[in-house]
């Protein structure tokens, strides 16, 4: 199963300089909760802007350079690769050009309401299936924000095509 992890802006805004242009303590609670345990596949940039490797997951990092390497991080070079060292349950969490390589069962959003200025950003999905959703007003100077489980199609023949 792979699954997409993503907090993304009204505009489709999900990082600015290497970071997350909010600060939504439960939406980081929500993506521990998610991922823990789990194999998470990135890009370098994502790797880079922690400043450890998050406790108790599996860090397979998806980079172009073949001598790229640091400690607590699994390298790939390519999204089957990724996929292979992942086995049968993956997260993928970013970045956008990493989310464009890989074909979801399930993404799991924050979908935040606000339009911040940005560098990377993700379409939205359309054709999914929302299956939850929960809302939560903004408050203390952060905007509101929904989290929302998105399934894909009973029909899709392009899955898993990375």
């Amino acid at each position: 199963m792979i699954s997409f992890h993503l907090a993304r802006a009204d505009n489709g805004v999900i990082g600015v300089d290497g970071r997350l242009p909010w600060h939504l303590p439960a939406d980081l609670k929500r993506f521990k909760a998610q991922t823990l345990g789990r194999a998470m596949v990135m890009g370098r940039k994502t790797f880079d802007s922690f400043p450890a490797p998050l406790p108790g997951r599996r860090h397979i990092v998806l980079t172009r350079d073949p001598h790229w390497f640091a400690p607590g991080a699994e390298v790939a070079h390519s999204p089957a690769e990724a996929l292979a060292l992942a086995g049968d349950d993956v997260a993928v969490i970013g970045g956008a050009e990493v989310f464009a390589l890989f074909t979801p069962d399930r993404i799991e959003l924050t979908e935040v309401h606000a339009a911040p200025e940005g560098d990377a950003v993700v379409p939205a999905f359309t054709g999914w299936r929302e299956v939850a959703r929960e809302d939560h007003p903004g408050a203390e100077g952060r905007p509101a924000y929904s989290f929302v489980t998105l399934v894909a199609p009973l029909l899709r023949p392009d899955r898993h095509s990375a």
